[in-house]
């Protein structure tokens, strides 16, 4: 079988010559087979390019015609254009065409209508498509990786029809996003819609997003051997003002009804602080800092030290700065299935507090051991502890999505609006819990006269931090 692939653009008369002998061949001719692919004018040239790149090719006019070695799909063999697919008809079959300039020129006309036409309904037809946008910084980090399997998790997002993934690292390597968006589309998830990947701040960035979630970070241990002071504050002003540019595309570009994920491991609060500043038509409730990473390290501590898994226990708040001065608490800490004096069902549970022999010691002890937990893995890894900071990410995703337990309490940097005479418009890290979709600070926790002092280190640094970056 003679199976041939003709491509052109749609107001092309060369094209519309080789259409019609290629219709009057597969008349007289049962086995001949030929497939017609009719391009725009406007995306022609970029079309042509791309073809002839990946196969090797040079040819520059319309239009293209090659022959298949098998069927369709297989590697092919160009022939060149109308005058060179002429040629191999009239040598191999002896049939020739003596087609009029005004029936071609009709053609050619007919073709460009078509192919409008069905740019058109096309158009339509994704306007009536609704996906849910998610957008990911910085989406060669480790865990972006870990995290794409989980969007299409219907725990995380039980209401979406479909999801347009768009992953995003300013700078980075266009083969890599490639790469990550290939093995996207291999999960062959019924709820992805496209993926799409950008390494420029164009036109495109944040347009209509729902989620967004910024991973982008500053190995803070790598960069600041040997580098002084007034270097690491550049750094801080260099976030700054990425930050703030962000948060004027998210205001300008976003869904109104947008919600911002900021994770990693270096200025969290203050970039979140500086996203919902500069994003004044967003709800400033719809951003959030992950401390819930931190949280689950701690808890980790803690069964190790009690020889429990890191599930059977619950309760742990970080307040503060989740990247800086935190203070882990215990207050309403809980610990299931510990095998000591009492002992339980499945459900029965111990206040933490009353399990540590020595409190100061052991509250000393898991703050030392939850701050160099990240370290320790990166050390040993070589790169980001991406796991740990995805499941956190969906611990998260699930609340906003109204899949938790409204009684499920997360550690999240959120803005305070003067709870616990924390000062107002400042991002800290406080327990807060979701409902419907919106989430709220805990009330009616004790802050003790030690937890006070740990709070106000942490505003002062979190002051301090904002000063020097703006």
């Amino acid at each position: 079988m003679a199976s041939f692939v003709l491509a052109g653009k749609a107001d092309c008369p060369h094209y519309a010559k080789a259409e019609l002998l290629a219709g009057l061949l597969q008349r007289r001719l049962p086995d001949f087979c030929i497939h017609k692919i009719c391009i725009h004018p406007n995306e022609w040239k970029q079309w042509l390019e791309n073809t002839c790149q990946s196969n090797g090719w040079k040819h520059e006019h319309s239009p293209l015609v090659w022959r298949e070695l098998i069927d369709r799909g297989g590697k092919g063999m160009l022939l060149g254009g109308f005058s060179d697919f002429m040629e191999h008809i009239q040598g191999y079959y002896g049939i020739t065409s003596d087609m009029t300039s005004d029936l071609v020129l009709k053609i050619a006309k007919e073709n460009l209508q078509t192919k409008e036409l069905c740019v058109q309904e096309e158009a339509n037809r994704r306007r009536l498509i609704r996906p849910l946008h998610i957008w990911i910084s910085s989406a060669l980090h480790p865990t972006c990786y870990w995290l794409i399997p989980l969007l299409f998790d219907s725990e995380v997002f039980p209401s979406a029809p479909l999801i347009s993934l768009h992953l995003l690292d300013v700078g980075g390597s266009e083969e890599g996003l490639h790469g990550i968006r290939m093995e996207t589309e291999d999960l062959a998830s019924s709820l992805l819609h496209e993926v799409t990947v950008h390494n420029l701040l164009d036109d495109n960035i944040f347009h209509e997003a729902h989620f967004i979630i910024l991973l982008d970070d500053w190995q803070q241990g790598k960069e600041k051997e040997g580098k002084t002071e007034d270097d690491y504050e550049a750094v801080k002003r260099k976030v700054a003002k990425n930050y703030q540019h962000y948060g004027k595309l998210i205001d300008s570009r976003a869904h109104k009804n947008v919600r911002v994920i900021v994770a990693g491991d270096s200025f969290i609060n203050l970039k979140c602080c500086l996203l919902l500043e500069n994003a004044p038509s967003v709800d400033s409730g719809h951003f959030v800092a992950m401390g819930t990473q931190l949280e689950y390290e701690a808890r980790a501590q803690i069964a190790k030290k009690l020889s429990v898994t890191s599930a059977d226990v619950t309760g742990i708040i970080i307040w503060g700065n989740i990247s800086g001065s935190f203070h882990v608490d215990f207050q309403r800490a809980r610990v299931f299935r510990y095998e000591g004096a009492i002992c339980g069902p499945s459900h029965f549970s111990q206040p933490l507090l009353e399990m540590a022999y020595n409190r100061k010691c052991f509250e000393t002890d898991i703050m030392r051991l939850v701050s160099l937990q990240r370290s320790k893995v990166t050390s040993k890894t070589k790169r980001a502890a991406g796991m740990s900071a995805t499941n956190g990410i969906s611990a998260i995703l699930k609340a906003w999505n109204s899949n938790s337990s409204p009684e499920e309490v997360f550690s999240l940097g959120v803005i305070s609006r003067g709870e616990y005479n924390i000062p107002k418009g400042l991002v800290v890290s406080m327990p807060v819990i979701f409902n419907c979709g919106e989430w709220s600070v805990l009330p009616n926790l004790a802050i003790t006269d030690e937890l006070r002092i740990r709070i106000e280190d942490s505003i002062s640094q979190l002051k301090t931090e904002k000063e020097i970056a703006v």
